[in-house]
């Protein structure tokens, strides 16, 4: 048997990178640290963009894949000559590595205490389980691919779960049961469930009030009310908005289908007021884009542009919410509405299944105290006697007698 790789003293070398090709056949390139594209990837990323997979999507593919590339390279091991020990160490070591920071290091929380404002955890300094898990189904993917094809070794270094060899999941499910959450990969580590938070009323409007101009109001009232993802609604055209039927018109991310989003009367009043103070030299005709940047040289805004501007908005109040979480509002919304069905619900949101909208029928943790407070405040007698040093006066859910203890009544 081999000796055990040493993985505490292993350094991996930020080489190489993800570059934009600058193609329509191939909009993503993963080059190695002499600047030469990897054979093994680019013809991964072809196969995923004929099953039409999005430019995202193959962004998203090639950073797991460079990642791995960059253990290989470190410890000096061919692609193709990996093995289940080399996937074992990766997995480890990327469970307990430091991100990869650009430029000068940036301070990260060490602690896991959540915002205030939020509840939602800090950024950490090493790779969240859902990062973990997204780069072994990757991985397995990848050389799945070329072992089909006759390019890679003929066994996956990243194996399927001891349970599932064999099998497919969920093989003999019965329709009446509610499908298991089978384990599919060796090395996946365990994510758990998260539960989608929405902004409170009352921070919403503190947020929106931070916002410096009518593009950044029309953009934050059109997400909150259409529960559009991000990406969806900055790439909208001049021609995709009708005020007339309170419509907006997005491609959807993953079908990339037409869809009309109906919005809020606010939501296109802030929009007539951006679209009235824009720039003559902004083209405003029906297929160019409808959100601009403010500054010269004009350019359509892009999602980290818009996602500095909220960031900024938030930040006022302490708070790190981000352009999803918009999303997320305006689901909750709709999903608390009684007269709106949640089958309504699931076509505006555009998820393939019920279960998934289903997760925004979960009460929110201030709505749950605010609730639990209040029954114990009807639990309480509708009348409490006169307690000395004006205590009866105070606002709480005390007994009268436990608050004759506390101050020093006759029964302490």
């Amino acid at each position: 048997m081999s000796e055990e790789r040493d993985l505490s003293v292993l350094i991996v070398p930020r080489t190489g990178g993800v570059v934009a090709g600058g193609d329509l056949w191939e909009p993503v390139r993963t080059v190695d640290a002499a600047g030469d594209p990897v054979t093994a990837v680019a013809t991964f990323l072809k196969d995923l963009q004929a099953s039409g997979r999005s430019e995202s999507t193959q962004r998203s593919y090639a950073m797991d894949l460079l990642r791995w590339f960059r253990f290989l390279w470190a410890i000096e091991v061919p692609w193709d000559r990996a093995t289940r020990t080399e996937a074992r160490d990766f997995c480890r070591w990327l469970a307990f590595a430091h991100k990869a920071t650009r430029g000068p290091a940036t301070t990260r929380s060490m602690s896991n205490m959540p915002n205030p404002v939020t509840g939602k955890s800090r950024p950490g300094r090493t790779y969240a389980p859902t990062t973990r898990a997204h780069s072994e189904t990757v991985l397995r993917v990848f050389y799945d691919f070329h072992r089909d094809v006759g390019t890679g070794p003929m066994v996956n270094p990243f194996p399927l779960s001891r349970d599932r060899r064999g099998g497919r999941a969920n093989a003999h499910h019965n329709p009446m049961e509610p499908y298991r959450n089978d384990r599919v990969g060796l090395y996946r580590p365990r994510v758990a469930q998260r539960i989608p938070r929405c902004i409170p009323d009352a921070l919403f409007n503190q947020v929106f009030a931070e916002l410096g101009s009518h593009r950044d109001r029309a953009l934050v009232a059109l997400w909150v009310s259409t529960a559009a993802r991000a990406s969806e609604l900055l790439g909208a055209r001049c021609s995709d908005v009708d005020p007339g039927q309170q419509l907006v018109t997005v491609v959807r991310k993953g079908s990339r289908s037409l869809q009309q989003l109906p919005a809020s009367p606010d939501a296109f009043v802030w929009l007539r007021l951006y679209q009235s103070a824009i720039d003559q030299e902004i083209p405003t005709g029906p297929d160019d884009p409808l959100w601009w940047t403010r500054r010269r040289p004009f350019r359509p805004l892009n999602y980290h542009a818009a996602r500095a501007m909220f960031a900024r908005a938030a930040a006022a109040l302490g708070a790190n919410w981000t352009l999803h979480d918009l999303r997320h509002t305006a689901a909750y919304r709709m999903a608390r509405d009684p007269a709106l069905p949640l089958a309504d619900v699931q076509w505006v949101l555009g998820h393939a299944h019920l279960s998934t909208t289903q997760l925004y029928l979960t009460p929110m943790p201030g709505d749950v105290i605010a609730g639990v407070l209040a029954h114990h405040r009807r639990r309480q007698p509708l009348a409490a006697p006169d307690l000395p040093g004006g205590a009866a006066d105070v606002p709480s859910s005390y007994r009268p007698e436990s608050l004759d203890v506390l101050f020093g009544g006759q029964n302490s």
